[in-house]
């Protein structure tokens, strides 16, 4: 189920099924690169005003599903506009900075990105273009990112499966209301 904070922003209600604190894995593979597992934490919050803050972090994961080292971070800002079009800032960790632009599917969660503007640091790998694809799929939220490079015409390089995580502390603050006898409960 989605829910919709009575204080989001009224612009960011099409988008409110990003919200939340999700985990998950994935597969990466790019040429050049390693092929790994990788595990993902990233979260989507509001603080009223007519963005979502964006991060996400994540980690190559050994065969027993151990976290092995840093793989990627990620921070940004999404909008949405009247007409659906979403735009979104982000910055990445190996000296990236994207404009990505693109728009919310017709009747479903689906936001389809393509980057409009890249700009990188003199130390960053080669990156000439990429698109990404978010979905909001039976409670669980998936995406696939697609990148290019000047020798590697674009194609898909990381995808993942993230399930929503909740805070236990916010179970606790629902009990209030519970008798404290324990056996109401099991009745």
């Amino acid at each position: 189920m989605i829910e919709i904070p009575s204080d989001l922003h009224p612009d960011l209600v099409p988008l409110a099924f990003l919200l939340g604190d999700w985990t998950g894995a994935g597969v990466a593979e790019f040429p050049g690169a390693e092929k790994c597992n990788f595990g993902q934490e990233a979260s989507f919050r509001h603080d009223g005003r007519d963005f979502l803050e964006y991060t996400s972090h994540s980690w190559v994961l050994d065969d027993e599903g151990e976290k092995v080292r840093p793989l990627e971070t990620e921070t940004g800002y999404w909008r949405i506009d009247s007409e659906r079009q979403v735009e979104v800032v982000m910055i990445r960790d190996q000296g990236v900075a994207e404009v990505w632009y693109g728009e919310l599917a017709d009747q479903k969660p689906q936001v389809d990105l393509a980057t409009d503007a890249i700009a990188r640091t003199a130390s960053a790998d080669e990156y000439s273009g990429g698109k990404r694809l978010y979905g909001y799929v039976k409670g669980e939220l998936l995406w696939v990112g697609e990148k290019s490079t000047p020798q590697v015409p674009l194609r898909p390089y990381m995808s993942a499966q993230l399930k929503k995580t909740v805070d236990p502390s916010q179970w606790a603050k629902d009990l209030g209301d519970l008798p404290d006898d324990g056996i109401a409960f099991f009745k």
